[in-house]
């Protein structure tokens, strides 16, 4: 890793590794960060979203000479305030990090201001762009996946989650993208991120994991609600050594009346609407009948119905090269893990 000096600038790897920890700057206009950013960067745009547009016309009109002249009115009168705000924001930490799209003038423009005002700015060679093509990268080179799998209901999420509390690798795909995965993944959630935003941020937790033996994550498709996961992501999700977990249709039902029971019946049925074509016309209407009688629990088990032959289906297109199962019903989480870390271990020594 290259160390980071005062006023200098790194290449976007070097940048990233450098600027965890300190205070990034993300000076790109509200609607380019609100897109898609670094994680943790702090948005302190040059300009906003309309003067971007309208440098952006002028350079496509009259060239950069006149775009950077328009770009110099525009900036002047708030010079002050942008090296103001950045000192409230950075405090006494120094050097500070900041980068725009390409890692131009507006880059270079801030890093002279806040040089400046004693901040000693770092900037990234190629600015965001670069960084999303480190982010993209990673997703083409090989992970030490391994796949928690299962039926709907039986418990993934809480399997990560007592993996995490056991010191284990873990990246939670729906947590990152704000959703549970199926047609009702979305209620209780908050605002699903962009695909771009979902993308830096599993990046930024595969690359924090890079030095793990194992990372476990869940088994999912293409798409979780709005969020496209990296097709060569999923790619790698396909071929990794996977854990069938298992537990009776009763617990699975108990744990989905956990997650969903308390929610509004018009809710779910706005869920059921989404699948009815799958589900049979028929059969979706029965259900939201169920569900407006108040008997969610018999809703659910005819829902899940149509998710087990769903997932078998897939399961028997595109088997996994290992996916041994594990009946994790009545195991304590020490017991579940010790277990899911031997067979792990297994699939790796075969």
């Amino acid at each position: 890793m290259t160390p980071a000096e005062p006023n200098s600038i790194l290449d976007a790897e070097n940048f990233w590794r450098n600027s965890r920890g300190s205070v990034l700057l993300d000076v790109r206009s509200p609607k380019e960060f609100e897109q898609g950013h670094i994680p943790d960067a702090v948005s302190l745009p040059l300009f906003d979203d309309d003067q971007r547009a309208d440098v952006g016309t002028i350079f496509s009109n009259s060239g950069k000479n006149d775009a950077v002249l328009r770009g110099l009115r525009l900036v002047g009168p708030k010079m002050a305030d942008l090296a103001i705000k950045a000192r409230e924001i950075a405090g006494n930490a120094a050097p500070v990090f900041l980068h725009c799209w390409r890692g131009g003038m507006r880059s270079r423009s801030m890093q002279w201001l806040l040089g400046n005002v004693d901040l000693a700015p770092i900037i990234m060679d190629g600015g965001y762009k670069a960084f999303r093509q480190l982010a993209q990268s990673t997703f083409e080179t090989p992970q030490n996946l391994h796949v928690i799998s299962g039926l709907t209901g039986v418990g993934k999420t809480r399997v990560l989650n007592i993996l995490t509390a056991h010191g284990e690798a873990v990246v939670d795909l729906e947590g990152l993208a704000n959703h549970r995965g199926s047609a009702f993944g979305a209620i209780g959630q908050a605002p699903q991120p962009t695909t771009e935003q979902f993308e830096n941020d599993l990046f930024a937790e595969l690359d924090r994991h890079r030095e793990a033996k194992r990372i476990w994550v869940e088994d999912e498709g293409n798409r979780l609600g709005t969020v496209v996961v990296p097709p060569d992501f999923v790619k790698q999700l396909r071929r990794s050594p996977g854990i069938f977990c298992e537990s009776s249709l009763e617990r699975r039902i108990s744990l989905l009346m956990e997650d969903y029971g308390d929610f509004h019946p018009e809710r779910l049925k706005e869920s059921i609407l989404a699948i009815r074509k799958r589900l049979g016309f028929d059969v979706a209407e029965e259900i939201m009948t169920t569900i407006d009688q108040g008997q969610i629990a018999d809703a659910i088990e005819r829902v899940l119905a149509y998710y087990d032959r769903t997932y078998l289906h897939a399961a028997a297109k595109n088997p996994r090269p290992v996916m041994p199962k594990l009946n994790i019903q009545d195991l304590s989480e020490a017991e579940m893990v010790e277990s899911l870390i031997a067979m792990a271990d297994a699939s790796l020594a075969n």
